[in-house]
């Protein structure tokens, strides 16, 4: 097996030792958790909304890196502040992804880097 490690300026640089994403012979492509950071690091002012659009861009970003969309993606996670935040993240994901959504898991957590709302990981195939 290959590793190859995908970085693009056009999403936030990793702020620990972990990729953007690594591509992985055997058609596998494992993007490490976005959260609603600029690409130039900052942090996206704003409700939980404005979080989920700012995660999707990074997403999009690191998957057009690779050479790829959306519709590569077959399972992510999606990690909440608080459930309360459920149906607002689902509509934003949920535009992103379009019509053969992959498979999801949405867990609430005690807390997530930088104090955000949503974060989200995903796998891909190519």
């Amino acid at each position: 097996m290959t590793r190859e490690v995908v970085s693009t300026s056009d999403a936030p640089a990793a702020i620990g030792p972990y990729s953007q994403a690594i591509k992985a012979s055997g058609s596998f492509y494992f993007m490490s958790g976005q959260i609603p950071l600029r690409a130039d690091g900052t942090l996206v002012d704003g409700d939980v909304r404005a979080q989920a659009t700012q995660v999707v861009a990074n997403m999009k970003a690191v998957l057009e890196a690779a050479g790829l969309d959306f519709s590569n993606i077959v399972k992510t996670t999606i990690f909440l502040s608080s459930m309360d935040h459920f149906v607002t993240v689902n509509e934003v994901y949920g535009a992103a992804v379009g019509d053969m959504p992959p498979a999801r898991s949405t867990v609430a957590v005690a807390g997530l880097p930088r104090g955000v709302d949503v974060e989200i990981e995903a796998t891909a195939v190519f």
